[in-house]
């Protein structure tokens, strides 16, 4: 989805008007945000755009760790895809189930004693963001076709 395409569809849950009015710009440069930037003038590069160029220019992903975190969320990179070195389906369920497994560990073995200390929180965000990144590395793969892939060279064999 393109950045004027996400604005427009927030314009759903609050008028224009109101959010020129609350941001103190023209509610003509509010209705551009949401137009695609074209060459005959159309669109105006909108803050997620501007956003974007500033992520890219420094490199430093901590702007979106604030905004998902001050928007009530977490921000992970995704992990790179791993799908052109075989990623196999049946062992990856399973380290998938490793992983979930190691962490519920983590929270029963911390919450044994009725308190989970800082440290433990840490640790039971590890095993979480650890399992959260190999199960969108598993999602990527469904989503590029490589079960598929492997699944239709085993029918040749």
């Amino acid at each position: 989805m393109e950045s004027h395409e996400v604005l427009k569809q927030a314009f759903e849950k609050t008028s224009p008007k109101a959010l020129a009015s609350d941001l103190g710009v023209s509610l003509s440069l509010v209705y551009k945000w949401a137009q695609e930037q074209s060459e005959i003038g159309s669109g105006s590069r909108n803050p997620l755009d501007r956003l974007r160029a500033i992520i890219q220019a420094t490199g430093d992903t901590n702007i979106l760790r604030w905004l998902c975190e001050d928007a009530g969320g977490y921000f992970m990179t995704n992990p790179k895809s791993y799908c052109e070195k075989g990623f196999e389906v049946l062992p990856a369920t399973s380290e998938i189930l490793v992983q979930f497994s190691a962490m519920i560990n983590k929270i029963s073995e911390s919450a044994q004693d009725q308190s989970i200390t800082g440290d433990e929180a840490e640790e039971i965000r590890k095993c979480w963001d650890q399992l959260k990144g190999f199960t969108e590395g598993f999602v990527m793969c469904c989503e590029e076709g490589d079960f598929e892939k492997m699944e239709k060279d085993v029918k040749k064999g």
